[in-house]
């Protein structure tokens, strides 16, 4: 398959994956806190990462070991913790949209501080994209008035920290292979998440049940194939394309993650319907510049 096939399979397969994300996040926190909902995920993907990469983590050497760390808290650690706060507060389709922040976070980052050069088109796409993505705020905040929008700066500064990874991947560790990348980030994060369900009286306060869980059932669904299979692709496609396309992912989760939250019965109307197809043109755009 050529590569360009496989940079749009990835592309459409991810925001499939990720958009479908929000709403697991959103069910699983009936039964669970944001603070533990972040920890299981962590734990859970790394269990399932290292059955099926333990092996790779030979292959990383001293040198990548510190973009291991860097990637592991900014693209992992601290947005799982974020993005279950902020579901926790405001509907999972309207943080799928500030997500979309990512590109251009990736684009100004990747400029200014790790000597990425661009395309015009791609600055048009990203400015088109962040059109739409204003559009699909500003009416989620019209038809959802008494939800706290505070909880989307959490979000923005996660899409800051998915820049930095996307961008830390592509120039520090392109010589490494995505799942050995990615098996890394997880097989550091075990104690840190061990750690924070410890201190949050997970193990003591925890109780099974019905609502419980279904939760559970959700985060293990969200943790092997939203984060563990979902994280490999992801930086599979960095290696094969670039940051600005990679993170164009997120303009495409906010479709899908819509979606879900129709069906979950969510509030949406025509305008943002609307800003969807502006956002797809966006990426389109994007996506174009060779």
């Amino acid at each position: 398959m050529e590569t360009q096939q496989k940079k749009w399979i990835y592309l459409i397969v991810l925001s499939l994956i990720w958009g479908s994300s929000f709403i697991l996040i959103k069910k699983a926190l009936i039964g669970l806190t944001p603070i533990q909902l972040g920890a299981l995920r962590m734990l859970i993907t790394a269990v399932f990462l290292l059955m099926i990469g333990f092996k790779s983590i030979k292959r990383i050497q001293k040198k990548h070991w510190p973009y291991i760390v860097y990637t592991a808290a900014l693209g992992t650690f601290f947005p799982a913790f974020m993005f279950a706060y902020a579901i926790n507060g405001i509907d999972s389709s309207i943080a799928a949209i500030l997500n979309s922040l990512t590109p251009f976070n990736t684009f100004i980052f990747g400029f200014l501080l790790f000597g990425f050069t661009f395309k015009k088109k791609q600055l048009i796409g990203i400015l088109i994209g962040l059109i739409g993505t204003i559009i699909l705020i500003l009416k989620g905040a019209e038809l959802n008035p008494d939800q706290n929008y505070w909880y989307a700066i959490l979000v923005i500064v996660s899409s800051v920290g998915y820049a930095f990874n996307v961008n830390i991947v592509k120039k520090h560790l392109h010589d490494l292979d995505a799942l050995a990348i990615t098996t890394g980030n997880f097989l550091l994060l075990i104690i840190p998440a061990l750690l924070v369900l410890v201190f949050s009286g997970f193990f003591s306060t925890f109780e099974i049940n019905e609502t419980t869980t279904t939760s559970l059932g959700y985060i293990v669904v969200l943790s092997v194939i939203g984060t563990g299979i979902a994280k490999v692709m992801f930086n599979n496609l960095v290696h094969i394309s670039t940051p600005v396309f990679s993170s164009s992912v997120t303009y495409l989760i906010p479709i899908v993650a819509v979606m879900w939250g129709i069906i979950d019965g969510e509030k949406l109307s025509f305008m943002q319907l609307f800003g969807g197809g502006i956002i797809l043109l966006g990426v389109w755009l994007v996506n174009k510049a060779k």
